[in-house]
């Protein structure tokens, strides 16, 4: 149901919308100008909680990936402090001057150790882009923590040797 309401025009307008009172349907040019401005109004206010809720997911996975990531570090750590424990010497003065490639799976020494712990990890074992061989950012701060727990274990056991 329609509603009635009273606008008020300035003296020279309303002397304009006289002249033009039969030929135009004031209501209707009313109804669709103000129809057209709260449409871009809305529309305006949607596209800013757009922008505030993408940037705040965007923040949010930010942080998640970070956690993510130093969880990978964290676990590399722990297997690389569990593999040097042990390893035969020989392998672990390998792995203390080791300097992982594009590949660690393809590595002599490390090769079948590393692609047996990315190959169970649904995240590390993706691969980046179209090449099958390049490791992911998780895995490769996996190594990262791998390597620093070798390095920890080893700073505890060089001066007992």
């Amino acid at each position: 149901m329609a509603k009635k309401i009273t606008i008020s025009v300035p003296d020279d307008l309303y002397e304009k919308m006289s002249k033009w009172r039969d030929s135009l349907n004031f209501s209707n040019v009313f109804q669709k100008a103000v129809s057209t401005l709260i449409q871009k109004k809305e529309d305006f206010q949607t596209r800013i909680r757009q922008e505030l809720d993408q940037s705040a997911i965007i923040e949010r996975l930010r942080e998640e990936k970070a956690q993510s990531e130093n969880n990978y570090y964290d676990v590399g750590r722990k297997d690389g402090l569990k593999w040097a424990k042990s390893a035969h010497y020989d392998d672990l003065q390998y792995a203390l001057h080791w300097v992982p490639g594009d590949n660690p799976t393809k590595d002599r020494v490390l090769g079948d150790y590393f692609r047996q712990v990315i190959e169970k990890d649904d995240i590390m074992d993706y691969a980046v882009g179209s090449d099958s061989l390049c490791l992911n950012e998780f895995a490769k701060t996996y190594i990262s923590g791998w390597k620093e727990g070798v390095s920890e274990f080893w700073q505890e056991i060089r001066d007992k040797l």
